[in-house]
């Protein structure tokens, strides 16, 4: 588990978290959503140490990281896929972490296998594409065995088979108990690998929950109707109290749900051809919560925002 409470930190100035508490669960993958500038990568860093926070606190299993007795078996972590020597085979890699930090030898051919690279193990690193390297990334990071993973961006630049691969093995690793963390900028991937999600802008807590409850709390769901007797279905539509536009062919209702929209046309005997709830997606979700929060805004002309160019000219 994670546990962040207030969590603080300025550069100079400049206020990149802003008193941030969140839970992450284990069992679970856990999304780490925010627009560009959100302090994502720096609440990152402060997790694992890596940055000290101006104020507030975040621990690993009830410890600070920089007080694990061995912090690879309790933690592992992929920031950044290409830190690696390029003259250095995966092999070579993994054997001088696991010699650094008094892991067994025998746990490097564990993890290759675990992510695919055994074929390839005394290659050197440098000529890995990008999808080898997220590979070798996460196998340095499972070397200890841990119960906490974070994983920062861990999908940037795969291919459909690559993205494929990692979001099953994030189920698995969850599957397991394991604590999974999960930064990303691709939303329709984390529909699908994250239950729960935690959500910043400007360094600030906008959400925490399930991924169903960020998308219901931020978009409007509503049901499609198709029948030949829509203008007759939709005065009775509003007579009950629901909302309704035209949408072609159908009726878009609001208000109203599938199983009292289908009650109230068969009491009055009208024939329905469709009905469809309309749920929102987590991209519509993000942006309409997040809006604010984004550091470079355009309007649909192009041109930056107003706010935008006035702090752009202020600047200069």
């Amino acid at each position: 588990m994670i546990e962040a409470t207030g969590l603080t930190k300025h550069y100079g100035r400049t206020v990149a978290v802003d008193n941030l508490s969140f839970t992450v669960s284990e069992g679970k993958v856990t999304g780490f959503l925010g627009p560009n500038g959100a302090g994502k990568s720096t609440t990152m860093r402060m997790i694992l140490g890596l940055d000290r926070p101006t104020a507030g606190d975040v621990r690993i299993d009830g410890q600070h990281y920089w007080d694990l007795h061995q912090p690879l078996r309790t933690v592992g972590a992929l920031l950044d896929a290409k830190w690696v020597h390029p003259n250095r085979s995966a092999r070579a890699h993994l054997r001088w972490l696991a010699a650094a930090t008094k892991l067994p030898k025998r746990r490097i051919d564990e993890v290759l296998d675990l992510v695919g690279l055994t074929a390839v193990a005394d290659k050197n690193a440098g000529g890995f594409s990008l999808g080898m390297s997220q590979r070798l990334g996460i196998a340095a990071a499972l070397l200890g065995d841990p119960k906490v993973l974070l994983f920062d961006e861990p999908v940037n630049g795969l291919d459909p088979e690559g993205i494929l691969w990692i979001r099953k093995f994030m189920h698995k690793l969850a599957d397991e108990g394991r604590t999974v963390f999960v930064s990303s900028h691709l939303l329709s991937e984390m529909a699908q690998t994250a239950q729960d999600l935690v959500v910043i802008g400007r360094g600030k807590l906008i959400h925490q929950g399930t991924v169903d409850e960020f998308i219901a709390h931020a978009t409007e769901s509503t049901v499609l109707v198709r029948s030949p007797e829509l203008e007759k279905l939709g005065e009775y539509l509003l007579a009950a109290g629901a909302g309704i536009s035209d949408d072609g062919d159908a009726l878009r209702v609001s208000g109203m749900d599938s199983p009292a929209i289908g009650e109230l046309a068969a009491a009055r005997q009208i024939t329905l051809h469709e009905l469809s709830p309309q749920v929102g997606s987590l991209e519509q979700a993000f942006i309409q919560l997040t809006g604010d929060s984004v550091e470079y805004r355009t309007v649909e002309t192009g041109r930056l925002a107003p706010d935008v160019a006035a702090s752009q000219e202020e600047r200069a």
